[in-house]
């Protein structure tokens, strides 16, 4: 058999203790299947002596992350420590220039850094692998490269931060506001340490950078998304939309036009017997459309432990075995710079507002609609209490920049209080 392979963990948290787990259960199971031992050799974190339940006292441990990666007994850096730049980005630097593979689940520093990264990892003739980066133990970057490497992808679209989904599900199952979740979650611990990258989509948005960038042969650029979290979703909301059949998801959605890459984040209404219309809970669910095969449908654990060190270690086998391929699928030099494109294609979208009750409102509303080119297909008027009235409005298919142009002109109608909240809803 041969020699071993040598993996130097950088960051202990809960997916570093993770991977530790696999390579101590599974040691025989690793050899068999990578055709060489898989060992740890040596740890970095910023605390020696909390207790993580796992023993590494027989690992070498080093202080500070980029000695780890210049130690002469490890041949692959595992990066688990998170941050898209710092600490991170030195070790990952660092490991490279010594001539180092790396498997990092950081989707933060390869949506900002991962061109420049790839780039100087493929100079160096090392590999750079993110399995574990996009959707937890969901094996959606390796369907990308290897998979559907026949195909031209024509869209990719999902629910790619578990705790949103929790929240969104929790509101519905338990008729509970969206406030009141939020605090659940965070009891709970589902939530980042700064929660709006969970509930503003900033963590869901990083992990679409990177799928587009795989399936599209563009350069990640992070900044190109449309972007919008949760945060103003209401359990009405969530009510009316059941009432229409549909459930409300915090989907990405990407695809290349002629005019360029379109790229969201965004609340989207989806039919609630559709595959995303019945993901539950903190699931992820990644959806994959090529020329050749159709759409493919992935389903599964999109953080935690387990599933998300299930995903470090395919990486890791895969280099063990010595399967080598450009990280985002083809050679860096060769992705494309990003032309970002706001959607064009027209689809329904829901809208709710509250007017102000004098006579007329509604037809103010209607009117503003009509200058923007927007027909409706449904309103309705819900009972009230006060001096102002919940409206729903479902439009026939139109475009998010007529919405826009639309929610413009109410403000110049005197009778809608405060901003409506505008969602597409999303053919599956």
């Amino acid at each position: 058999m041969s020699d071993p392979l040598r993996l130097g963990i950088a960051g202990l948290g809960t997916v570093g203790i993770g991977v530790v787990k696999i390579v101590q259960r599974h040691a025989d199971l690793l050899a068999l299947r990578c055709g060489r031992p898989v060992e740890i050799t040596a740890v970095s974190a910023r605390s020696r002596g909390r207790n993580r339940g796992a023993d590494i006292s027989g690992y070498a441990w080093e202080d500070d992350p980029v000695a780890l990666a210049r130690r002469d007994d490890v041949d692959l850096v595992v990066e688990l420590m998170g941050g898209e730049d710092g600490p991170a980005l030195a070790v990952t630097r660092a490991a490279i220039a010594e001539g180092k593979d790396v498997v990092t689940a950081n989707k933060a520093m390869l949506a900002i850094h991962g061109h420049a990264l790839a780039t100087e990892a493929e100079a160096a003739s090392v590999a750079l692998r993110f399995e574990a980066a996009v959707a937890g133990g969901i094996p959606v970057i390796k369907a990308l490269t290897e998979g559907m490497v026949g195909n031209r992808i024509t869209r990719v679209m999902g629910v790619m931060n578990g705790t949103c989904n929790y929240i969104l599900t929790r509101m519905e199952d338990a008729g509970l506001p969206y406030d009141t979740v939020f605090e659940e979650a965070a009891q709970l611990g589902y939530l980042e340490a700064d929660p709006n990258l969970d509930v503003g989509g900033i963590d869901a948005a990083h992990k679409l950078t990177l799928l587009a960038s795989i399936a599209f042969g563009t350069r990640p650029v992070f900044s190109a998304i449309d972007l919008e979290g949760i945060q103003r979703i209401s359990v009405e909301d969530i009510r009316h939309a059941a009432d229409l059949g549909l459930r409300i998801k915090l989907l990405g959605v990407a695809r290349m036009t002629g005019r360029g890459l379109e790229q969201s984040m965004s609340p989207c209404l989806v039919p609630a017997d559709s595959p995303l219309g019945q993901l539950k809970g903190g699931t992820n669910m990644v959806v994959i459309e090529g020329d050749s095969v159709g759409q493919i449908v992935l389903r599964g654990p999109g953080a935690g432990e387990g599933p998300t060190a299930s995903a470090v270690m395919a990486d890791v086998a895969d280099l063990a075995r010595g399967l080598r391929i450009p990280p985002f699928g083809q050679p860096a030099a060769t992705l494309v710079e990003v032309t970002a494109a706001r959607a064009t294609a027209a689809k329904p979208f829901y809208m709710r507002m509250t007017l102000v009750d004098r006579p007329g409102a509604l037809a103010r509303v209607a009117a503003a609609l009509g200058d923007a080119g927007i027909s409706i297909d449904r309103m309705r008027q819900h009972g009230h209490e006060g001096t102002d009235v919940p409206v729903i409005i479902v439009t026939h298919k139109t475009t998010r920049d007529a919405i826009d142009h639309a929610t413009g002109l109410f403000s110049t109608t005197g009778v809608v209080v405060g901003e409506p909240v505008a969602m597409a809803i999303e053919a599956i």
